[in-house]
């Protein structure tokens, strides 16, 4: 077993993660095992889950906490692990064993790595103490306060490992690895002084004198402004070091100094902008900051105060740790970072910006700007507005604001030039919107929010996305026990966690129906999940005040308006999609245009996040999105069309997959002849297409099903004969037996005869034979009434391998002699092949060894027309097994061996892994080795159709 407190608190058995359930049961266990091995007051465990006044049941909640956590430990096994939760009087005893808990073993690294004398083994071990951190410790607990003073503690512990490990990598002579070190946990802790001076000394051992100094100077304004302290004697040494070039102890020298050397002559005169920096020290006003950068000949622009723009953050925010970490990231990087925060509407854009900012604006002493641009919903705010308010923020005075657009932005960029700020643009609607209100200093970062993608700002300004999806699981189940209380959502998970997938993981959703069961203490969650199960009502139910028009609808509308019109209509038509996704052709069929302008609006969609490119070229769609384009109403040819596209295009794949077999269908009448189709290079390119659009070809069968299009459905799950014979034994029977309705109602002699055969060789090859024969038994006639006879010999075959399953009988005989004779006068030579297949392996059965010998030598006689991939070759190879095992038995060893390595490499180069294996075997009895080809892969592939 496992128990971690560096980071999310968590437990494991193996690779199994240990559900632990609510906070407060989280928080319970970190109280327990922070005092491992020792009693626990009960009192202790109170006050580590709530950080005000309990409540009066508080002690029940907590043995009520402990009483589930002994019945997780137990199922886990924890006793064999010499694992226990005991009580000991009024206290709670957490036995464990030491190397099963994170913090002993990170304690005992961090004590080993500094007693290493050689600087590699220190690096080593202190490396491998922090890599047990997983994120900011007892990560997941409640916020009271023992368990931060804790969590503090342990933090502490680390920063000290961290300098212990860059002082390790200075040792070992690596200067950029101590400065890599620190330089993250510096940007993470950016008032401890402690890692500001190890850092800038690190800067300055590895030649970096002036991203020392500039680091200083941060630190500096960070303690004036937040701590209104000064540089304590430490952190003024490092910096006067950095400044003067002298020496930094036995860690290492500097760059050169500027001393002079004994007997050299007098020392040079310093840098100018070194002498600046002496003065910035002495003065300690921001003006300093402003000789420093103001370019030549100009007079510096009058210094502001530090604004704080950032509004309130949201309330019970959870989870985002990825978002956050990709935030700190590309911030981390400097050079005016820009961090484009992308994803649906309501999906908490704002609310990740907003906590993120607030725990990072430290980081900026020269501010935090924010405003928000109203891209989506009410009136787009003009960027010169916007502007003009920064630039008061920024101090200066109203009267002295510059008339024109272009005069603020340039003393915008001016003043923003010499200090580190953050800037903060929500809800933006298009680049233009972003462009002028960037801040021009190297030293700022910007983070901007949008439902669209913004590829210009992408572009233009090296933004760096970070995308942003709905919720999972269990943070979404988290999120409503915040907001309605644990005791609430633990009474009921089934129930929440069957809201949180109703409200799709949507944070604005799942907010919403929290505030309903708020506001109705005597619902049960399953009661409120009841009403959203309806489809009918689920969006309106996920509105706050329909008078304010506000909510999942409301949200949606404002993101779908302006979009350019093809994508309106697409995403208009999307609630008529019956499968899971979609791609451009069928796109296509859905606005009966072209694919390349259905791409785009397709692109337009994704931008917006009303679809989602979950891979290239393939796109999905929530179920709130889904039912709120379903509520739009539609065009009421786009199901036709779609299901008329996909019919297509199925039989283009049919025929790429088997170039020689005849189409087994025709399209509709009605269909357009000119609609755009996909096109396939080869065989294995339309399997693939076969396997990609399974789910929806079967989705379209229902549908077409359920709006009376039965001539589409069953075409549809009959032109997937290809693929299902490559994967017969992949639960096909559902689907064909809807086809098999539907060719009822449409009473089709033709429909229902392949319909029947392609059933019954699926059930046959189940092992299903009494089903599989009250299909097939129907199927010749059918096909006869339809006066098609190559439908009629693929189902006397097919009849006749059901009825050989328990030995061979005249009636099969009889069958696939008229089976071949039916092919011969079609001139179907492939399906002749297949009669031919089947009478050999009935001629071998019965011992009629010289007439299996002249069948073959016939059948591959033949002439296919060169057909030399699918069923065709696969016939070929199946024959000549039959003829290597006839001529054996005849005694043409020879023969036989070369005919059956014929078979190996046909087999072999189709995937016929059947044949392959059939092939080996003979080798082997024939005494030959055996040098199998490599076969592509494809599994168990079997032969007739």
């Amino acid at each position: 077993m496992d128990f971690r407190l560096l980071g999310r608190v968590g437990a494991a058995t193996g690779a199994e993660e240990l559900q632990l359930g609510p906070v407060k049961r989280r928080s319970v266990l970190a109280a327990l095992l922070l005092k491992a091995n020792s009693a626990v007051p009960v009192e202790q465990l109170i006050a580590a889950l709530w950080d005000d006044a309990p409540p009066t049941h508080a002690r029940t909640v907590v043995q009520g906490h402990v009483s589930r956590l002994r019945a997780l430990l137990a199922s886990a096994g924890a006793g064999e692990h010499g694992v226990g939760l005991m009580t000991q009087g009024p206290s709670y005893v957490f036995e464990v064993p030491e190397t099963l808990l994170d913090t002993c073993r990170f304690e005992r690294l961090a004590r080993r790595g500094r007693l290493r004398q050689r600087p590699a083994d220190a690096v080593a071990v202190l490396g491998e103490a922090l890599a047990l951190w997983h994120g900011p410790a007892l990560d997941g607990t409640a916020p009271s306060a023992p368990l931060r003073a804790a969590a503090q503690t342990l933090e502490e512990a680390r920063l000290d490992v961290v300098e212990s490990l860059a002082v390790a990598h200075e040792r070992l002579g690596d200067r950029a690895g101590a400065v890599a070190v620190l330089q993250a946990e510096a940007a993470a802790h950016p008032l401890c002084e402690s890692l500001a001076e190890a850092l800038i000394l690190a800067l300055y051992r590895a030649g970096r004198r002036s991203d020392a100094l500039d680091r200083y100077h941060r630190v500096r304004c960070l303690l004036a402004d937040e701590l209104g302290v000064g540089p304590g004697p430490g952190l003024r040494g490092a910096y006067e070091t950095a400044l003067r070039g002298g020496p930094v102890g036995a860690g290492g020298g500097g760059p050169v100094s500027p001393l002079p050397a004994p007997g050299a002559g007098p020392a040079p005169v310093p840098d100018a902008r070194y002498e600046a920096d002496a003065r910035y020290e002495m003065a300690g006003r921001y003006e300093a900051d402003a000789l420093l950068l103001a370019p030549a000949g100009r007079p510096p622009a009058p210094a502001g105060p530090a604004p704080r723009l950032l509004p309130r953050g949201v309330r019970g925010f959870l989870g985002r740790g990825t978002e956050l970490a990709a935030l700190d990231r590309i911030t981390g990087a400097g050079n005016g970072a820009v961090a484009l925060v992308t994803g649906p509407a309501g999906v908490g854009k704002t609310a990740l910006a907003l906590q993120w900012a607030h725990h990072r604006q430290a980081r900026y002493p020269g501010g935090t700007l924010f405003a928000d641009l109203r891209g989506f919903g009410g009136v787009p705010v003009e960027p010169a507005e916007t502007v003009r308010e920064f630039l008061i923020a920024l101090g200066v005075p109203a009267r002295d604001l510059p008339d024109s657009s272009a005069a603020a932005a340039a003393l915008y960029r001016e003043l923003t030039a010499r200090r580190a700020l953050l800037v903060v643009l929500d809800n933006a609607r298009g680049t233009d919107q972003v462009r002028s209100l960037l801040p021009s200093g190297t030293g700022s970062a910007v983070l901007v929010t949008s439902r669209i993608r913004l590829s210009g700002l992408i572009v233009e300004e090296l933004a760096r996305p970070v995308p942003l999806d709905v919720l999972g699981p269990v943070p979404a189940t988290e999120l409503l026990a915040a907001a309605v209380g644990e005791e609430r959502v633990a009474a009921e998970p089934e129930a929440a966690d069957r809201l949180a997938r109703l409200c799709d993981g949507l944070p604005l959703a799942l907010r919403i129906t929290a505030a309903q069961l708020a506001a109705r203490p005597h619902w049960r969650l399953a009661d409120l999940a009841a009403e959203l199960a309806d489809e009918q009502r689920r969006l309106a139910l996920l509105s706050l005040d329909e008078a304010e028009e506000s909510g999942v609808a409301a949200a949606l509308r404002i993101t779908v308006q302006g979009l350019p019109p093809e994508a309106v209509r697409l995403f208009a038509l999307l609630g008529v999609v019956p499968g899971p996704d979609l791609e451009r052709y069928a796109a296509a069929a859905l606005l009966g245009r072209d694919p390349a302008v259905a791409a785009e609006a397709l692109d337009r969609l994704a931008g917006a996040h009303l679809v989602t490119e979950y891979a290239p070229g393939r796109y999905s769609t929530h179920d709130l999105v889904r039912l709120y384009a379903r509520g739009l109403g539609t065009d009421e040819g786009a199901l036709l069309r779609l299901l008329d596209g996909y019919t297509a295009t199925a039989l283009a794949a049919s025929l790429a997959a088997e170039p020689g077999e005849k189409p087994c269908c025709t399209l509709p009448r009605e269909a357009p002849a000119d609609a755009p189709v996909r096109t396939f290079a080869d065989r294995p390119a339309a399997l693939r297409w076969y396997a990609v659009e399974r789910e929806n070809l079967a989705a379209a069968v229902t549908a077409a099903r359920a709006a009376g299009h039965d001539d589409r459905a069953w075409r549809l799950a009959v032109l997937q004969w290809p693929y299902v014979v490559w994967s017969v034994r992949d639960g096909w029977a559902p689907l064909l037996e809807q086809a098999l309705e539907a060719s009822r109602l449409l009473d089709d002699p033709d429909a229902e005869s392949r319909v029947r055969a392609l059933l019954g060789w699926v059930l046959t090859r189940e092992g299903q034979l009494s089903e599989a024969l009250a299909q097939l038994e129907l199927a010749p006639a059918l096909a006869a009434r339809a006066h098609d006879p190559s439908s009629e010999a693929i189902a006397l075959v097919n009849l006749a391998v059901a009825l050989d399953a328990d030995g061979i009988t005249d009636a099969s005989l009889r069958h696939v002699t008229r089976a071949v004779r039916l092919a011969r006068e079609a001139q179907d030579v492939l399906t002749e092949l297949l009669a031919l297949q089947h009478r050999t392996h009935q001629l071998l059965a019965r011992g009629d060894i010289a007439a299996a010998e002249r069948c073959t030598a016939y059948a591959l006689a033949l002439d296919d027309h060169g057909v030399t991939t699918g069923l065709g070759a696969l016939r070929r190879a199946a024959l000549r097994l039959s003829r290597s095992e006839a001529l054996l038995a005849l005694g043409e060893r020879e023969a036989a061996e070369s005919c059956t390595r014929q078979a190996l490499a046909e087999a072999a180069s189709q995937g016929f892994q059947e044949g392959v294996n059939r092939a080996r075997s003979q080798l082997e009895a024939l005494g030959r080795p055996v040098d199998l080809p490599a076969a592509p892969k494809g599994g168990d592939r079997p032969v007739r159709s």
